[in-house]
C-alpha cells in the first residue's frame, strides 16, 4: 500500500452507516481493524479492549510515547439528513460525529506507517464516550497502560465553525458533568381521598421547581453551572394518586468544585422533599464526565505553531458546557482537545448533523504536521 492510498471519504460514509451503542461497536471494531491489517503489519502494533482499539505505530528511536484519540459510539438518535450513506441501524446515528473522529484517526494512522517518526505513536479508538464512559476505564486497563502516552490530544467536530477553522482555549474547555436520577417513592391512593395519600406528583413539582435555584443561589454569579431536568414522569391515570415520581437531567459546572457543590445542593433538597412530603428518595448520578482541561503550555504552544503553519484559522473560544470524557485522559495525561469547523447546517446530536467531508483531509494534515513538527522539536530540546 501507497502513502494516501485509503480512501478517507469511503471510510467515513462506511462508518456513518453503523452506528452502534457504547460497549457495542462490535461491528465498528471490525471494519477498524479490517482497515488497519491493509497496513504493513512491520510497522504497527494492534491490541484491543473491549469494543476499542489501540494501535502503536513504531518510532524509528523511540523516547516517549504520543497520543491521539478518537471515539467510536453513536447515538440513539433517528437520522433525517436524507444522505445515500446514512444510517442502517434504526433509531441510531452517528449525530456527534465520530465516524469523521475515527476517519481522521485512520488517516493519521496511515501518513505515520509511511513517514515514521523518532517517537511511538499511539492512537486510541475509544468506545462508550456518549456513554457510560469509555475513558476512564480503558485508561485504567492493562491494554493501555502498557502504552500510556507521555502526552495526549483529540479533536471534536463543530457544526457552528466553518472548514478550514479550529477553536480551543487553555484551561477548562469543556464542563464536567453527571447524570441526574431521582427517584420519589410516596403511596399511591384514589384521587377522591388525598389525605389517606402521599402525592409524589406533587412532590416531584415542588422538587421540579427548587431544583431551579441550585445555580441561581448556590454558585458564585462569576461561576457558571447548569441544571437541567429533561425527563419528569409521574402517575398511571387521571384519577389516582401517583405512588412513584421520576426526574431525570443533567449537571454541568466549569469546575469540579463547583459540581460537587450543586451535588450537595441537590442531596439537601431531596432530604428535605423526603420530610416535607413523608416518603423515601433516591438520587443516581449515572455517568459522570470530568472537565476537560487543557494543559495551558502544551495548548498555547499548539495554538501558536497551528497559526503560523497549520494553514488554519485559530480561534480563542469560550468554555462550552458540553461533556466529553477525554477529560478522563487529561486528568493524569497533559494535552489538549481542539473543535474542529466542520460547518453543518444542524448542530451535534442533532437529526440533520451532516460535517462538510473536506474538513477530515485538513485536520489529518494538521495533525500529521504537528505531531512531527513537536516530536522533532522536542528532540532538539
Amino acid at each position: 500500500m501507497t502513502p494516501g492510498a485509503l480512501d478517507l471519504q469511503a471510510i467515513r460514509r462506511d462508518l456513518h452507516r453503523i452506528p452502534e451503542p457504547g460497549f457495542q461497536e462490535f461491528e465498528t471494531q471490525r471494519y477498524i481493524l479490517d482497515v488497519l491489517a491493509r497496513l504493513p503489519a512491520s510497522r504497527i502494533d494492534v491490541k484491543t479492549w473491549r469494543t476499542g482499539v489501540l494501535v502503536r505505530i513504531k518510532g524509528t528511536a523511540p523516547r516517549r510515547v504520543v497520543g491521539y484519540r478518537a471515539d467510536m459510539d453513536g447515538l440513539p438518535v433517528e437520522e433525517a439528513t436524507g444522505l445515500a450513506f446514512r444510517s442502517e441501524r434504526p433509531g441510531y446515528m452517528h449525530a456527534c460525529g465520530h465516524d469523521v473522529h475515527m476517519t481522521v484517526a485512520l488517516g493519521v494512522v496511515e501518513h505515520f506507517v509511511h513517514h515514521p517518526v523518532r517517537d511511538d505513536l499511539v492512537v486510541v479508538f475509544q468506545p462508550a464516550e456518549e456513554g457510560p464512559g469509555g475513558a476512564r476505564p480503558m485508561r485504567e486497563s492493562p491494554e493501555f497502560s502498557r502504552w500510556t502516552p507521555d502526552w495526549i490530544i483529540a479533536l471534536h467536530v463543530a457544526p457552528e465553525y466553518p472548514v478550514g477553522t479550529i477553536a480551543l482555549r487553555e484551561g477548562t474547555l469543556f464542563a464536567g458533568t453527571s447524570e441526574l436520577f431521582i427517584d420519589l417513592i410516596g403511596q399511591g391512593g384514589h384521587a377522591a381521598f388525598p389525605h389517606r395519600a402521599k402525592d409524589m406528583a406533587v412532590a416531584a413539582a415542588h422538587l421540579l421547581v427548587q431544583l431551579q435555584t441550585v445555580v441561581a443561589r448556590n454558585l458564585n454569579p462569576l461561576d457558571a453551572g447548569v441544571v437541567t431536568i429533561g425527563r419528569m414522569e409521574a402517575g398511571t391515570k387521571q384519577n389516582i394518586i401517583a405512588e412513584r415520581a421520576r426526574l431525570e437531567g443533567t449537571i454541568r459546572a466549569l469546575s469540579t468544585e463547583s459540581l460537587s457543590r450543586m451535588k450537595g445542593r441537590i442531596e439537601a433538597l431531596v432530604r428535605g422533599i423526603e420530610e416535607g412530603f413523608s416518603c423515601r428518595a433516591t438520587i443516581d448520578y449515572g455517568a459522570n464526565y470530568r472537565q476537560v482541561y487543557n494543559t495551558p503550555d502544551l495548548t498555547r504552544e499548539f495554538m501558536d505553531w497551528a497559526a503560523r503553519e497549520g494553514g488554519v484559522k485559530v480561534i480563542t473560544c469560550e468554555p462550552a458546557m458540553t461533556g466529553e470524557d477525554f477529560g478522563y485522559f487529561l486528568e493524569t495525561i497533559p494535552g489538549f482537545m481542539f473543535w474542529l469547523g466542520v460547518d453543518s447546517p444542524e448542530g451535534l446530536h442533532s437529526a440533520g448533523m451532516n460535517p462538510d467531508e473536506r474538513a477530515i483531509d485538513i485536520a489529518v494534515s494538521l495533525l500529521t504536521r504537528y505531531f512531527t513538527w513537536k516530536i522533532e522539536q522536542d528532540i532538539a530540546v
